[in-house]
């Protein structure tokens, strides 16, 4: 009787379990497909025919659920220069060059706040012998000393085209000549023709939604970062169901950095890789990262705050932004992290972790010497003295908190391992340079402290920790030469007063 009766609540207990699964999942799903309504004013008809036919098989990745996910609005209705307009989909005007019929189409978003564009196509093919460039994809040592301008596609005329069922379009421009500036992605699309049904032959055909994307500071954390921002917005912003594939438009070889752009989406591939004609069911035209607002905020004024996607969600308000935590929990679900546990508790049971990114030579593409440029003369004698300040500090109990220095050699860490560091680190600290881009990742209570040489006074960090509602300290130096016990006292002062230590 007695099993009997376990054995009845056990099987309530999962139906109650499996309704409300069912209710999470579903609600969630809702959330990510609710801007996709035939309703939507930037909906076709035939494109909507098209998205429900060609439905993409199970080789892409699913999107992670975020807890600071919100929906990406395709309402033309987004306030000029708001920071939803520079951080979320400020793309709402729309302009289709080919609309959808039984060939192919085109047609891009352009944002004002921006100054850039998202565009998309179907049937798109692409012809790698017309794209002159490097191969790209190898490996560093065996390209040392290749010129830059080697590794940057030209594009011939017909390097992509479009198939069309109206004959007389084809051979024409999908783009009239003279609307074109002249940058890498806007000579891609001039290079794009219209093709009839009869010529447009492939040796492949790639099912899934695919993004192009051309990068040209491609070995440095902070423009790579400006990258993968601008291919996660576009991927948002034309409502791909699943993580893409990627497409590098460009020659360059082998980076640590692609072990996050293969964590970020479905795969990774270079142009120059496929061994003919490559056609693409759905194919999305990455902005260049420069175009970015992590990128513009150096020369505009974005005056937006970090904030919660609860808190924004129940109040919006068009100066605030939780998109970069978004974009965080993106990274770190990307790698198999959780992205829902507590934020940085005062009294972390294994302590509070200061994380010292440090500053190393190492050989970044072919063009690099392998010396790093100092930020930081004495970084060494610092890190010691930090180090030291805490041993000595928790053994006279005067931290009133268990603390732990890492010694956060980036350098010779891979790119997961540089995220876990992020993740579980309280404090922040380092001297201006791009491994700082890495606090987008940090969690929401995590302090930021920089230290600042009179040479490099960028607002970089700053700017990052100001838009993901970070604390942030500065430390601003008389030439690159920092005194240990001003950085000691400076965080005395964050660990009594952010932690209570």
């Amino acid at each position: 009787m007695i099993n009997r009766t376990k054995l009845k609540t056990l099987l309530s207990l999962f139906a109650l379990n499996s309704i409300t699964l069912y209710l999470y999942f579903s609600s969630h799903d809702a959330d990510h497909i609710r801007h996709k309504s035939p309703a939507n004013p930037r909906s076709h008809p035939s494109e909507t025919r098209y998205k429900q036919s060609h439905s993409p098989p199970f080789r892409t990745k699913p999107w992670p659920i975020l807890p600071s996910y919100l929906p990406w609005s395709q309402s033309p209705d987004v306030a000029l220069r708001s920071c939803e307009a520079y951080f979320g989909n400020g793309f709402t005007r729309r302009l289709d060059l080919l609309a959808p019929s039984d060939g192919g189409w085109f047609r891009c978003f352009h944002s004002e706040t921006l100054q850039s564009s998202v565009c998309e196509g179907g049937r798109v093919r692409m012809s790698p012998d017309k794209i002159k460039m490097s191969k790209g994809g190898e490996k560093l040592e065996m390209v040392m000393g290749r010129g830059e301008e080697e590794e940057m596609p030209v594009f011939e005329s017909g390097a992509f085209d479009i198939q069309v069922s109206d004959p007389s379009k084809s051979g024409k421009k999908v783009v009239p000549q003279g609307s074109i500036g002249k940058y890498t992605m806007r000579e891609l699309i001039d290079s794009i023709l219209f093709t009839g049904a009869e010529d447009f032959q492939c040796t492949e055909w790639i099912e899934e939604p695919t993004l192009l994307v051309t990068r040209f500071e491609y070995a440095n954390l902070f423009h790579t970062f400006t990258d993968w921002y601008s291919a996660y917005v576009a991927s948002r912003v034309t409502g791909l169901p699943s993580r893409p594939h990627v497409v590098f438009v460009d020659g360059h070889c082998e980076t640590q950095l692609e072990e996050t752009w293969k964590a970020l989406f479905s795969s990774i591939r270079y142009a120059k890789n496929f061994s003919g004609p490559v056609c693409f069911r759905h194919v999305v035209l990455s902005p260049l990262g420069y175009e970015a607002a992590l990128f513009r905020g150096l020369s505009q004024n974005i005056n937006c705050q970090g904030a919660s996607a609860h808190e924004l969600w129940q109040n919006p308000n068009d100066k605030r932004t939780a998109r970069l935590h978004e974009f965080g929990e993106m990274v770190k679900a990307a790698f198999g992290f959780p992205v829902n546990r507590l934020n940085n508790p005062l009294k972390p049971v294994s302590g509070h972790n200061i994380l010292f990114v440090r500053r190393e030579d190492y050989f970044a593409h072919p063009r690099h010497s392998g010396k790093v440029q100092s930020r930081l003369s004495n970084e060494e004698e610092v890190f010691n003295s930090v180090k030291n300040w805490v041993a000595s500090s928790s053994s006279s109990r005067q931290l009133k908190c268990k603390v732990n220095v890492v010694n956060g050699l980036f350098a010779h860490m891979s790119m997961k391992e540089q995220v876990r560091a992020i993740q579980d680190a309280s404090i922040i600290v380092g001297a201006h340079g791009a491994g700082l881009t890495h606090i987008i990742s940090a969690m929401p209570r995590t302090v930021v402290l920089e230290i600042v040489s009179s040479e490099y006074r960028r607002p970089h960090f700053a700017l990052i920790a100001q838009w993901k509602g970070l604390e942030y300290h500065p430390i601003f130096l008389d030439g690159s030469h920092a005194n240990p016990p001003v950085v000691t006292d400076k965080l005395r002062s964050i660990l009594k007063n952010s932690f209570e230590c």
